[in-house]
């Protein structure tokens, strides 16, 4: 069931806002109505054209071009060196960034606050088979050099299109807001590397510091038209480990002669099972899921090694070490009980692709919730459940500065498919990463827009 805005949170953030009364939040929507032709063509453009993590160049330069058009001045790095570039007509010319493609495009527009709104461009290495008439056929390279299709499978498509939409109302709007307005376009959201690449690469330091951070991300998973949110923890810690087994092989109908690495690495699956039943808190939240096990090649033969892949999820940090030096506590532990010497103890592997949980600010999230409730109507805008889902936008909020940062979700939905599923009477639309998600463009697209424009005034109204 819908858990609709409190009464008490929407007059606290209302009180705040500059969008006072309902003829402007009208005057808005008529203007993303009007908009839609243009926003909904650059969204079919994006996604039959999707490019894979790292190697954005012709998204971000499309952006490019259209930021620069509405007076943005976009920042491009060569190196160490930072220049401001004037528009140019042909933006292809545009090939190094920040963090890779990832670009950066600043508006000043007087005294106030400077707020920081980022869109995810990356693809996924997916076959599409939605149908529609502007699917993507791409075939690509990844950054790795593995050939794969490529789709735009978590709407990141709609992302960049949403943010364009917003970017031309706030140009329009200049009048009803005052501050700095910074738009991102970050690369490699879908391997979790991209936001800190572009840190890495001098975001927060070459550039404006931004007192808030504010991005959306379209849901398969919520109606389209309606606009979610989480206060505090919204998405996880993820990890992913690999756990490699030394064994002893031999015939399979001599098992006397072998240390077994399947029977090692059974035993490890299942003692994992009690770092989240019997050693967090109940009131902790943890996910540790051993989503592979590969060993062995024959019936009769006893391999030498097995290779375990997991993800493990949590919010909290203290969380999330614990139970790390669980799986190598355990690993060790079933090793040894097998009778392997110390130096054929299991390899464990944390990967480097580790992506922060991240925290809506509380505060923050209730002045964003509530002017986009005022907006677009509280009816269509409600909290839902934390996630064990990842993000790498929580990287923006994870400084020494603890910049206060919100992501909200549009919904992407058939919205009659939904109801339908919720009662039982049908199967629920195809979401985010399925070959098949294919979000409803019209309502998608306006409440993304509409609703980012709304949130980014009441921030900028300072």
């Amino acid at each position: 069931m819908k858990r609709f805005l409190m009464a008490s949170i929407s007059l606290l953030s209302i009180a705040g806002l500059s969008l006072t009364g309902s003829a402007v939040a009208n005057d808005l929507g008529d203007a993303v109505e009007a908009d839609y032709d243009y926003v909904f063509d650059l969204y079919k453009h994006f996604h039959a054209n999707p490019e894979l993590s790292f190697k954005e160049s012709e998204s971000a330069a499309r952006m490019i071009a259209e930021l620069e058009a509405l007076g943005f001045t976009t920042t491009q790095g060569i190196g160490d060196k930072w220049t401001k570039k004037k528009a140019k007509a042909d933006a292809g010319e545009v090939h190094d960034g920040v963090g890779g493609y990832g670009f950066v495009a600043i508006m000043e527009n007087g005294d106030g606050p400077t707020l920081m709104i980022r869109a995810d461009m990356d693809a996924l290495p997916l076959e599409e088979k939605t149908g529609v008439s502007y699917a993507s056929k791409v075939v690509s390279t990844d950054y790795k050099g593995q050939q794969a299709p490529v789709m735009h499978a978590c709407a990141h498509d709609s992302h960049m299109a949403i943010m364009v939409g917003t970017a031309r109302r706030l140009a329009a709007m200049k009048d009803q807001w005052s501050g700095t307005l910074i738009l991102i376009g970050q690369p490699a959201e879908e391997i979790g590397l991209g936001a800190l690449a572009m840190l890495e690469d001098g975001l927060y330091k070459q550039f404006p510091k931004p007192d808030y951070v504010l991005a959306t991300h379209t849901s398969g998973w919520d109606s389209a038209g309606d606009v979610t949110y989480t206060s505090g923890f919204a998405l996880a810690n993820v990890d992913s480990v690999d756990i490699y087994i030394k064994g002893i092989g031999a015939h399979g109908s001599a098992p006397q002669f072998s240390k077994d690495p399947i029977v090692i690495g059974a035993q490890i699956v299942n003692a994992l099972q009690t770092l989240v039943s019997r050693e967090l808190d109940p009131l902790d939240a943890g996910v540790v899921t051993v989503g592979s096990f590969q060993a062995g090649y024959k019936h009769n033969i006893i391999p030498d090694a097995a290779h375990l892949q997991i993800t493990v999820r949590s919010y909290e940090d203290n969380v999330r070490e614990k139970l790390l030096n669980g799986i190598r506590r355990i690993a060790k532990a079933q090793a040894v009980s097998a009778g392997l010497p110390k130096d054929m103890m299991p390899e464990v592997v944390i990967e480097s692709d580790y992506t922060p949980s991240t925290y809506n600010n509380p505060e923050m999230t209730t002045r964003v919730m509530g002017a986009i409730a005022k907006s677009i109507g509280e009816a269509r805008v409600y909290e839902r459940p934390p996630s064990m889902g990842g993000e790498d936008f929580s990287r923006f909020g994870r400084t020494p500065d603890d910049i206060p940062t919100v992501i909200f979700w549009t919904g992407g939905s058939d919205p009659e498919a939904m109801k339908a599923a919720r009662e039982g009477k049908g199967v629920a639309p195809a979401a985010n990463h399925s070959p098949f998600f294919a979000p409803l463009p019209e309502p998608t697209l306006k409440t993304g827009v509409h609703a980012l424009t709304a949130g980014a005034l009441e921030l900028l109204s300072e």
